[in-house]
C-alpha cells in the first residue's frame, strides 16, 4: 500500500518528524526484545526523528529512550499520573507529559507522532496498536504503522488476523493498514521511504 494513500482518502501529510513507539515496560522479558528496543531508539535518533513513547524508565521503554538519548536524539515521554506515582516515570525526557489517565495518554501519543512502531508488548501495547490500525482503516489518519516482529513475536497475532479475514469478521484491506518488519533495519527503511513519499505529496 502506498503509505500516502488510504482507501481512496488523501489526507494532509508532511515528512516524518516524530515517531511514536509502543512497547513494554516489563522487566522480565527476554534480552532479545530489550536489545531490539535499544536498537530502535538509536536508529530513530540517527534519522533525526523525535521519539515519542510511554514515558517509563524500565524494561523495553527504558532501553528505547536511553538509546535514543545516547545517540543524540530528543525524547518525549507521555505517561499517566498513576505511573508517576509508582516511581517509574522517565524524568530524563526532554519533555515529560503527565496525563490524568490512559485514554488521554493514548490520544496524545497518537497526536504527537507522524508514524507508529509497535515492538512486542503486552495487553496495553496490543490495545494501542489496534486502535491506531482501526483509525487508519476508518480514515481518521494516514500515518505509517509498523509491527516490529522481533523473534516472530507477532506471528500468532498475524495468523489470528488472517483467520478473522477468512471468517469475514475483518476486511481484507486490514493487511494494507500496517507493515510487518522483521528487524529494525526494515523498520527504518520503510519509514524513510514513507517520509520521502509524504514530503513529495506535501510539495
Amino acid at each position: 500500500m502506498n503509505p500516502d494513500h488510504h482507501g481512496g482518502l488523501q489526507c494532509h501529510m508532511s515528512p516524518i518528524r516524530a515517531v511514536t513507539v509502543y512497547c513494554s515496560s516489563s522487566r522480565h522479558v527476554d534480552g532479545v526484545y530489550t536489545q531490539a528496543a535499544h536498537d530502535l531508539g538509536a536508529a530513530i535518533a540517527s534519522q533525526n526523528w523525535l521519539l515519542v513513547y510511554g514515558g517509563n524508565h524500565i524494561g523495553c521503554m527504558g532501553a528505547l529512550a536511553d538509546a535514543a538519548r545516547d545517540a543524540g536524539g530528543k525524547v518525549i515521554g507521555i505517561t499517566p499520573q498513576l505511573l508517576v506515582d509508582d516511581g517509574i516515570a522517565d524524568e530524563e525526557c526532554d519533555e515529560l507529559v503527565v496525563t490524568s489517565g490512559m485514554r488521554e495518554r493514548k490520544e496524545l501519543m497518537e497526536q504527537r507522532g507522524d508514524a507508529f512502531v509497535t515492538l512486542p508488548g503486552g495487553l496495553g501495547t496490543l490495545e494501542e496498536v489496534f486502535e491506531i490500525i482501526v483509525g487508519r482503516m476508518l480514515g481518521y489518519h494516514s500515518k505509517p504503522i509498523v509491527l516490529l516482529n522481533v523473534n516472530g513475536f507477532y506471528d500468532p497475532l498475524l495468523a489470528m488476523i488472517e483467520h478473522g479475514i477468512e471468517q469475514r469478521f475483518i476486511k481484507a484491506k486490514a493487511r494494507d493498514a500496517y507493515f510487518v518488519a522483521e528487524d529494525v533495519r526494515q523498520t527504518i527503511e520503510y519509514l524513510a521511504k514513507a517520509s520521502q513519499a509524504r514530503a513529495g505529496y506535501e510539495t
